[in-house]
């Protein structure tokens, strides 16, 4: 039986300050549970004093760079990410894709190095509105998952984290409904299978992403593929990131 993973992803918001007394409040009210990962990916300046207030509830980047050390101004290594405890990772989210014109062969790159690291890629992939309208979704996202995870063995993907996120869903209170997300990520899971075998395919975890509220997460975990969640605005505020565990 897979575990549940559920990670807010804060983007950028919070100061450090409003973030250590938002993870003092919510971590002794996280009931330990080995079924469960729950965890924050929060902007890499925060890591560090976070990990030593969390106790219960992991605390993940969101972001990193595949080389181990160099000249690259403003990026975040993983030995980095690694000293600070951090396990789980979150790339190639639409943002990153979009704003900041990651493609698909870096990507690739980091997930190939996380791995390599014993850290966890919280891989994203999704289609904007015009794809998914377009009836192109499966096309989309089988392309994504082809080329960022290129050179991943069938024993490496069991360590890889899916996060499907449909872009035209996120932040915008719009939310594919459970049938439609759980339609997805089947798919996805069967692409898996295709590349590394069922069993394989079986064991990795995928999550939805996109409008993920208290309200409505436990429909969407109810769908027999969808193992977690990545959520954003409902991550922000403590009752409402409680809620989503419970």
């Amino acid at each position: 039986m897979r575990k549940q993973i559920i990670i807010g992803n804060w983007k950028m918001f919070k100061t450090n300050s409003n973030a250590i007394e938002f993870v003092k409040s919510i971590d002794s009210q996280v009931e330990s549970n080995s079924n469960l990962i729950a965890g924050i990916a929060v902007p890499t300046i925060m890591i560090s004093d976070l990990s030593k207030v969390a106790k219960n509830i992991k605390i993940a980047a969101q972001n990193c760079y595949f080389e181990k050390e160099g000249a690259f101004t403003g990026e975040t290594s993983i030995p980095m990410l690694k000293e600070l405890n951090v396990e789980y990772v979150v790339i190639g989210h639409s943002e990153r894709r979009d704003i900041f014109k990651e493609d698909d062969r870096l990507i690739n790159n980091k997930v190939k190095a996380l791995i390599a690291a014993g850290l966890t890629p919280i891989l994203c992939c999704g289609e904007s509105l015009e794809i998914y309208e377009s009836g192109k979704t499966m096309d989309h996202v089988k392309k994504q998952l082809s080329d960022d995870l290129k050179e991943v063995s069938s024993d490496q993907v069991k360590n890889v984290v899916i996060a499907y996120e449909p872009i035209w869903a996120i932040g915008t209170g719009k939310v594919a409904t459970p049938e439609i997300a759980q339609d997805v990520i089947k798919g996805i899971r069967d692409y898996l299978a295709s590349m590394y075998g069922q069993e394989f395919a079986n064991e990795v975890l995928i999550q939805y992403g996109g409008s993920v509220k208290p309200e409505n997460i436990k429909e969407i975990l109810a769908q027999p593929d969808i193992d977690g969640a990545l959520v954003g605005g409902a991550s922000l505020v403590e009752d409402s990131y409680l809620g989503l565990l419970k």
